[in-house]
């Protein structure tokens, strides 16, 4: 087997140490002056225009359903269950075949890169085989009952050759690096097709997003391997297995919810959930004593997956993904932020779902690398809004359900929704429709006729599932007021800050640090810690923290101005160096106006929360499961470990913004979990 060299985390720090000092001097000196035509890659545009792609002929894929191994007790009780998952690239039918009148469209298959296993039909049960699909199958996890899976890299050839990457792989990024190729320093002369030793193997990791895990099956950025058993630094498996493998042990003692796992290899994140690598994981409580709301909603055919991700497409069907950066001479294949011009829901361009005339359950995840979602139902014919109910979020269900006519998700972010087309025609159509702006909150409003229709959803005129009356009390651990975890002394005040360069950012950093500085985040086990997060950026930032469901306190506007330029007074420009952690700085007199309290849709668990511009957001967090008591006996404190494994042991945890493009390049810290 073949393993990285323990020096090379170091030679990676004195690199980005240099590049840090190139930067610097770099953003003085750098014009139009330079000669600098060899070093510009060259640029190219999706050749598939949007408008001539047929909507709604394509219909809806249901994921299917991974069939795990149950590992039982000598009572025939099951105690584990296990999978074996691999990824694969292969080709999919992702855009449509036929037209409105049913011509032949003449689209070919797409390349993609997807996970696999032996799976069933998530609807009817019948057992399927080895299937692979992008977005891959989901997990039907179990409370109480963990799960161990196997992750297989074969991104190989029909030879077992490593598989260069579909898309343009940027070394000047701090990335997993699996040749130990030297980083290309400014200016940089990049060849227009990328760098070979860049391209392969690839490096593959799978996080779980969203749940309570320990670190070393976390999936965090340096834990990757490669299909030829080249290793990461944090790299670790359950059990001895595969030079191309990582067993991973996950105990699913959390409250059920709609999880979601995808790669997260460093510096090439969004490269590989953009090729394919992502799926759902849905954990749920089958004791109605513990969920008593679960039996009163939509199942079987009538709770629908749905996965939101926008993407562009040559004439040949491939998937077009930017060959050249914002800033070329620093960074040449890297954009701040991919916006697709077509929407994807469930592998599928603009497609259709019939539906009855009843009520579904609609799990709705943003899984795009940058674009919002404002999300509403419009009758086509109409234009009347249908209003629908939210009743959970990242991390299980709200403390009540919430009647809403739109709502906006962020990259990473999930929302539970119940949408009812009883009363309503047969031949209906209802659009899901996108208002967000892209970057949001303040840039370009999406294309009414393209990024901005989602899906359609076609009423048949069958019965359906009839609505069934929801409690007023969704989930027994949240209660009034909201937050319930108590009140803390305990507090950081961290910023978000774009570093600028000639033509844009050149990276994006929180609290001003880079990646591999200082480890400044460093919180006891059992402890509850209220994080202020300052955002003076233009952006909103969906901001994600591994480990941890946390709770939203609330969100402020603050003098961004003034309060960055004591902060800047005091600890510098950013990037800082990376033996120095930042001087916080007391945000009071820089608040403006009232604090606003926390939506009643967003009143329940997060791992990941919207933190707009111009705002500070203040997200309470205990390091401690969601259902730990708050007080009295077994409360959580400093010093007790309540998880049912050590979170203070292995490579650690991160936390970072969740437009992937913006993770990707220095928009990510590590953190460590403390005794």
């Amino acid at each position: 087997m073949k393993t990285k060299p323990l020096s090379n985390l170091r030679n990676r720090i004195v690199t980005t140490l240099l590049l840090t000092a190139f930067l610097m001097l770099a953003s003085i000196l750098a014009s139009p002056a330079i000669d600098s035509a060899a070093a510009m890659p060259i640029a190219t545009l999706p050749t598939l225009d949007p408008r001539a792609i047929p909507k709604w002929t394509n219909q809806l894929v249901i994921p299917p359903v991974y069939v795990p191994t149950n590992v039982t007790d000598e009572n025939g009780n099951v105690i584990r269950q296990e999978y074996t998952v691999d990824a694969t690239q292969f080709y999919q039918q992702i855009l449509p075949t036929v037209d409105e009148k049913g011509r032949p469209t003449g689209f070919g298959l797409t390349k993609v890169w997807g996970y696999g296993g032996i799976t069933k039909d998530a609807r009817t049960g019948q057992f399927l085989g080895y299937i692979r699909h992008s977005p891959a199958a989901s997990f039907e996890a179990i409370r109480s009952i963990p799960i161990q899976v196997k992750w297989v890299n074969n991104l190989v050839d029909a030879s077992g050759d490593p598989l260069p990457h579909l898309f343009l792989v940027d070394p000047t990024l701090h990335w997993a690096n699996p040749n130990d190729m030297m980083m290309p320093m400014y200016p940089v002369d990049a060849p227009p097709a990328g760098y070979p030793e860049a391209q392969s193997p690839v490096p593959i990791v799978t996080h779980l997003h969203g749940g309570e895990v320990a670190s070393y099956f976390d999936g965090g950025p340096d834990e990757w391997f490669t299909p030829d058993g080249i290793h990461g630094d944090g790299y670790s498996t359950f059990i001895p297995t595969d030079p191309n493998a990582a067993v991973y042990f996950y105990n699913n003692t959390q409250q059920p919810a709609t999880l979601w796992y995808h790669d997260h290899a460093l510096g090439m994140t969004r490269l590989n959930v953009m090729a394919g690598l992502a799926g759902f994981y849905l954990l749920r409580e089958y004791n109605t004593t513990i969920d008593s709301v679960a039996p009163l909603l939509p199942s079987g055919k009538y709770e629908v997956p749905v996965a939101i991700q926008d993407r562009s497409f040559n004439l040949d069907g491939s998937f077009w993904f930017p060959t050249a950066g914002l800033n070329p001479l620093y960074h040449p294949y890297w954009q701040p932020e991919f916006f697709g011009n077509t929407i994807m829901v469930n592998g599928k361009v603009w497609p259709n779902l019939n539906v009855d005339n009843g009520q579904y359950r609609l799990r709705l995840l943003d899984g795009s690398t940058a674009r919002f979602y404002t999300i509403s139902f419009v009758d086509r014919k109409t234009k009347a809004m249908l209003p629908f109910i939210q009743i959970g979020t990242d991390g299980g269900y709200l403390k009540a359900p919430v009647t809403l006519t739109s709502l906006t998700i962020a990259p990473g972010e999930r929302a539970d929704i119940l949408i009812d087309f009883s009363g309503l025609p047969a031949g209906t159509q209802i659009l899901m429709r996108n208002t967000a702006k892209a970057p949001f909150p303040s840039g370009t409003p999406p294309d009414g006729s393209t990024t901005g229709q989602i899906m359609q959803f076609t009423v048949t005129g069958n019965p359906g599932f009839t609505p069934l009356i929801l409690p007023a009390a969704l989930n027994p651990t949240l209660l009034d007021p909201f937050p319930t975890l108590p009140a803390t002394t305990s507090a950081r005040t961290l910023i978000l800050f774009e570093v600028m360069g000639p033509l844009g950012p050149l990276e994006i950093l929180l609290n001003g640090q880079k990646w591999a500085g200082n480890i400044s985040e460093l919180p006891r086990v059992g402890s509850t810690e209220d994080w202020y997060i300052v955002n003076p950026t233009a952006d909103t930032h969906p901001i994600h923290l591994h480990l941890v469901q946390f709770q939203l306190v609330s969100r402020q506007a603050i003098d961004t101005k003034n309060y960055m330029a004591q902060w800047t007074a005091i600890n510098g420009m950013p990037p800082l160096p990376l033996d120095m952690t930042p001087t916080s700085v007391d945000i009071t007199p820089y608040l403006k106006g009232k604090a606003m309290p926390t939506p009643p849709n967003e009143q329940g668990w997060k791992d990941t929360v919207r933190m707009n511009p111009g705002e500070v957001t203040r997200i309470r967090v205990r390091w401690a499961p969601q259902d730990a008591p708050t007080v009295g006996s077994g409360a959580s404190y400093p010093g007790l470990n309540l998880y049912p494994f050590d979170p203070t042991i292995g490579p650690g945890y991160v936390w970072h913004c969740h437009i992937i493009d913006h993770e990707d390049n220095e928009m990510m810290r590590p953190y460590k979990v403390t005794w």
